[in-house]
């Protein structure tokens, strides 16, 4: 069965709607080309996002990490992955995986990369409350103290039972005085 070939205007149709963000850097490194999705995301033109414009949008303590991965792998020809936050049209900051490849002409010659995004913001902010509670949940079980209910001694953490005074005064800044109770 023969491969289908696809026009110009299919192709350009599944680059415009396809539900990524896409875009396009010359040799040079500077964008040259988006998608109307990603147009259509940042609220801007693609006059406004050429050349350098694109990174306005990038989180400012995003923008170093993101720069450096970009020229980096741009200069050595490598294609790249990396997330960010990126400005949405809205003003909100939302995260995107961001994935570069370099791309070449029939005859082999470089002629710059090819990148697409996707918004993966609910991921990141799922993992983000699941670290959350899982500190949560390890700073109360490190709370529990293992305990004799017997000679009320306490394990430490090599196994070794010692005399609560002596436990709490290694592992806190208290400090004991023994008197005997009425009782």
């Amino acid at each position: 069965m023969p491969e289908p070939r696809l026009s110009f205007d299919e192709y350009a149709t599944l680059v415009e709607q396809s539900p990524i963000l896409i875009w396009r850097a010359d040799k040079s490194g500077l964008c040259d080309y988006f998608n109307q999705r990603w147009l259509t995301f940042r609220g801007r033109t693609m006059e406004q996002e050429a050349g350098n414009g694109w990174v306005e949008g990038v989180h400012p303590a995003d923008y170093d990490h993101c720069l450096k991965i970009y020229q980096e792998n741009f200069a050595k020809r490598h294609a790249f992955e990396m997330e960010y936050r990126l400005m949405r049209h809205d003003y909100a900051y939302r995260w995107i995986f961001d994935r570069g490849a370099p791309f070449y002409s029939s005859d082999g010659d470089f002629m710059g990369f090819i990148g697409s995004c996707v918004d993966v913001t609910d991921r990141v902010e799922a993992q983000h409350e699941l670290a959350k509670r899982t500190e949560e949940e390890i700073r109360h079980l490190r709370g529990f103290l293992p305990i004799c209910c017997n000679c009320k001694k306490i394990r430490d953490d090599n196994g070794y039972w010692q005399q609560l005074e002596v436990y709490i005064r290694d592992h806190s800044m208290a400090e004991f005085s023994h008197s005997i109770c009425p009782e």
